[in-house]
């Protein structure tokens, strides 16, 4: 079922990219970065291919994804600091979330927002949805801009550049992207786990006090 869903992605994504060139990527990029799951896993390696086609340039190529990217993230930087705050603040309760955790997430942010925007920018799944967390901790904009487009320029060339590497046989790609984004997909589980033990075994430290 997930296998022929991401086929059907990718069909649209090769088509969309065929027929609008570099707005194409700019478009699709944003999308993911806006928390919508676009694979740049397939959208920067194909574009690479069109690299090694000849038809894109691979500065471009990386240039415009960057942007794409940073455009989708500033969408979900604002609706997470002009409305993502008050639902969790209202509803974060239901999620396991409390006012503290709020507040050490602003401190988090307030102190080590510039690396974590970076670094997220460079890892599957998490690059998708970092955007929200720092607006809900309103992290200095002009400071999430800069290192938001300073780690997805690189994340950029480097999937386009092994789609220009594996030329036609840049599809084969996918396979391992999707290996790292199951990692991925399980360290966040283990770490939810985490978060709900640590949640509850809050709730028993403050009932038995």
């Amino acid at each position: 079922m997930i296998s022929s869903v991401l086929a059907w992605l990718s069909s649209i994504i090769i088509s969309i990219i065929s027929t609008t060139g570099y707005l194409g990527i700019f478009g699709l990029m944003a999308l993911e970065s806006a928390c919508i799951p676009v694979p740049s896993e397939v959208i920067m390696p194909f574009s690479g291919f069109l690299v090694w086609e000849g038809r894109f340039e691979l500065w471009q190529v990386a240039l415009w994804g960057g942007l794409g990217n940073l455009l989708g993230s500033i969408i979900a930087y604002w609706v997470g600091a002009w409305g993502g705050r008050r639902l969790v603040e209202k509803y974060g309760k239901y999620l396991l979330i409390s006012s503290h955790d709020l507040t050490l997430a602003d401190n988090w942010f307030s102190k080590y927002g510039q690396l974590t925007v970076f670094f997220s920018r460079l890892l599957p799944v998490v690059r998708t949805f970092i955007s929200l967390p720092a607006g809900i901790a309103r992290m200095p904009f002009k400071k999430f801009c800069l290192y938001t487009l300073l780690g997805c320029l690189p994340w950029s060339f480097v999937l386009a550049y092994a789609g220009l590497i594996a030329g036609e046989n840049w599809e084969g790609l996918k396979v391992y992207f999707h290996k790292f984004d199951l990692v991925i997909g399980v360290v966040i589980l283990v770490l939810v786990i985490w978060w709900v033990r640590r949640h509850f075994n809050q709730k028993a430290v403050i009932s038995n006090s």
